[in-house]
């Protein structure tokens, strides 16, 4: 299973449709945003995905309770966990905020605005960056591979 990871879009909604037609074209199973989308207008462009998205809400976003509506709860305001594959995910904009007795295979999250994808003992973790490239001038997303836990960062 292949899984899109985005977060820290903050509204640039041209980016948001690049990071959908990249995803599109790797034709990915899944799409799960770490947080940062900051308005509901923002989640538009995910519609035009070929695969549903789930994800978590960021530090920053402003309208909470209409991310939520407009997300049709595939947003969770803190911590989404999921099993896929055979594999326990946790997304969570802000790493910290993570139960840390829980294992988990896969962790994704954002906040920091740079890429990272290290592993430790069983658990990959994941951050693809800020796809919204205000902070860096860099728009980066992420794709994994859950088969064999195996993670890449992508210039958009």
């Amino acid at each position: 299973m292949k899984i899109g990871v985005l977060s820290d879009t903050h509204d640039n909604i041209p980016k948001i449709k690049k990071a959908v037609a990249f995803f599109n074209k790797e034709k990915v199973d899944l799409v799960l945003h770490a947080g940062d989308y900051i308005a509901p207008f923002s989640l538009s462009p995910l519609e035009k995905l070929n695969c549903p998205y789930q994800g978590t809400l960021g530090n920053n976003d402003g309208e909470k309770e209409g991310l939520l509506v407009k997300s049709k709860n595939r947003i969770k305001p803190v911590v989404l966990e999921l099993n896929l594959a055979g594999k326990k995910i946790a997304v969570s904009h802000d790493r910290d905020k993570l139960n840390a007795r829980k294992k988990y295979d896969l962790v994704i999250f954002g906040h920091s605005h740079h890429p990272e994808i290290t592993k430790s003992k069983h658990t990959l973790f994941v951050n693809p960056g800020e796809c919204g490239g205000w902070l860096t001038g860099k728009s980066t997303v992420a794709i994994v591979e859950l088969s064999d836990l195996s993670a890449k960062i992508c210039l958009l």
